[in-house]
Formats: C-alpha cells, structure tokens, sequence
C-alpha cells in the first residue's frame, strides 16, 4: 500500500492537463506518420522484387523478420503490460482480481480463440474450394466407388495448392491484424487518457519506433497475401489509424468520465484486452507464421543458406522490436 501511495504522489508532481494534451496532438500525427511508413515498406518492397528471382527469398526473409517483432510484441510488450495493469495496487487488492492470475487465463482464452478461428476458416476454405465428387467406375460389370476432388477454379493440383496456400496466408493476415489492432488501441486510449507529462514524453517517441516496427511485421505479412491493392491499402490505412484514434478515444473518454490511465476499471479493461490480443499474436506468430516456414517450406528446406538467413532474419525482428521495451 505504501507503494501505491508513492506511485501516486510522484504521478501528482507530473500531472500536467494542458501540456498532456500538447504532447498527444503531436503523437497522433507523429504516430501516424511512422505507422504509414512501417507498414508500407515491406508492401513496396514485395511489389519491387515482384517478378524477379530473388522475389520468393525476399519475401520469406521479409516474413521471417516480421514474425519475429509480432512474436517480441505479444510476450516483450504486451503480455508484461497486461500483467501490470491487473498487478497494479488499485487493482490488486480487489476481488477477484487478486485471488487468480487472470491475465494468463485470459491469454490462454486468446490463443484458443484464434485456433478456432484459424482452424474454422482453413475448413471452410478447403470446403469451398475442393468439392468431393462421386464417380462411379465400372470393370467387368461391377462399379468401383472413387472421390475425387475439383476444384472450383479450374487448373492443374499445383495451382489449387498455391491458391489454398494463397487463402490461407491472406486469412493469416486478416486475423493477425485483428490482434494487432486490439494492442494499438489498447497503447492510444491509455496514452490518450493519460495526464502524466513523464510519462507520455519519452513514450511519443518511443511509440513512434514502435509503430515502424510493428507495421514492418504486419506489412511483411500482407505483402506475402497477394492482396489487391485496394485491400492491401485499406488494410495499411486500418493499421496506420488505430493508434492516433485510440489516442483520441482515450482523450474523449477523459473529458466525459474524468478516468485517467491510472483509474482502476481503465487498469482492468487495459489487463483484459491486452491478455486477449497477446494470446492471439502468439498464436499467429509461432503456429502460422513461424512453424509454417520453418517446417513446411519447400524453397527453405532445400536451401540450407536460406534457412540460416531466415532465422537470422527472425532473431533480428525479436531483438529490434524486445530493445524497444525499453521505453515503451
């Protein structure tokens, strides 16, 4: 209790409403900006390598490098965040928080919710896409029962595998965006409700570092999908905005409850949604992500170069985004 006491004398010396407010202006555009960098790049290098030989390479190093900052994100940044808003001494000493480790059941929850939704959505595709046939063989005038699968785009097996392989990766994009955006709206709405100037200062930039890395992991992703461009560019713009108007929900929410970041339902609502989008982002990043290439990548299994370059690629995403957590 006495530390609770501290933390909230030292949080009185640094409230500052009109200097708060300053800081967050510059951050929603600031954050923006990086955001739209982070996220594009990987898209405009997928598009320049397209068509020439290093194109596959590029693109898996480029998805390795991105697995690895989702993966420092969901266990460096989140989850220790969600741990610590439900720890908080306000919110602690209530039940039933502090009678069970609810941030872990609550990434548990997550990792399986995003199993049911990949494991659902993978049936369905395969469902749609390949439609069991009955045809029946007749020799020596008996009739021999055979399955055969078609499928409903035409064309050779190679190309139903790389189209399934295709809506697969796109349907890995859309859900990994999904977790990633529960996180930046988590990130504006506490920085957006806060009025503690030593807090929000170092984290303007810090976020903004933040932002270019995360976007690098989920661009990486998108790039491989083969969206269109207008999906593509809807998908970057979602990403680029959540946080800035998370920022802007956050300083709304202040004005009309008068909550600051260090309120006690703001704390528990913090916990719980970082708890979910953690238990998703490990989910995306060591099943579909990380196990997918690692293990089940022709062009990696047969180049044992390419194999070391892509964990070297991932080690770099890890370690790029887990220093970050050092200021944000």
């Amino acid at each position: 209790m006495a530390a609770c006491v501290t933390d909230m004398a030292q949080a009185t010396v640094c409230r500052n409403g009109i200097a708060a407010a300053h800081l967050k202006v510059i951050s929603i555009f600031t954050i923006f900006v990086t955001s739209v960098a982070g996220v594009s790049a990987p898209v405009m290098l997928a598009r320049y390598f397209q068509g020439k030989s290093l194109y596959d390479i590029a693109i898996l190093v480029i998805k390795c490098f991105a697995a690895g900052v989702i993966l420092a994100t969901s266990l460096v940044h989140v989850l220790p965040d969600a741990f610590a808003a439900l720890s908080d001494c306000q919110v602690a000493s209530q039940h039933p928080w502090k009678d069970f480790p609810f941030a872990g059941l609550v990434t548990l929850g997550g990792i399986l919710m995003a199993l049911l939704v990949d494991t659902v959505a993978s049936s369905h595709v395969q469902h749609t896409h390949y439609t069991p046939v009955e045809t029946e063989e007749k020799e020596g005038g008996s009739g021999a029962l055979s399955i055969e699968l078609v499928s409903g785009g035409g064309g050779g097996e190679v190309e139903r595998v790389e189209e399934l392989m295709r809506l697969k990766q796109r349907l890995v994009s859309q859900v990994l965006e999904i977790g990633i955006i529960f996180h930046s709206v988590i990130i504006g709405v506490t920085m957006g409700m806060s009025q503690n100037v030593c807090t929000i200062r170092p984290l303007v930039a810090a976020l903004a570092f933040h932002q270019i890395f995360e976007g690098l992991g989920l661009g990486g992703c998108i790039a491989q999908a083969g969206f269109s461009f207008g999906t593509t560019a809807y998908m970057c713009f979602m990403f680029s905005v959540t946080t800035p108007m998370g920022i802007i929900l956050g300083m709304v929410l202040f004005s009309v409850t008068g909550y600051d970041d260090s309120n006690p339902k703001a704390l528990i609502m913090e916990g719980l949604l970082g708890s979910v989008s953690s238990g998703i982002l490990i989910y995306m990043a060591l099943v579909d992500l990380i196990a997918v290439d690692f293990f089940h990548n022709k062009l990696m299994n047969s180049n044992l170069w390419l194999k070391k370059l892509s964990f070297v690629a991932l080690t770099l995403g890890s370690a790029s985004m887990s220093v970050l957590a050092l200021w944000a």
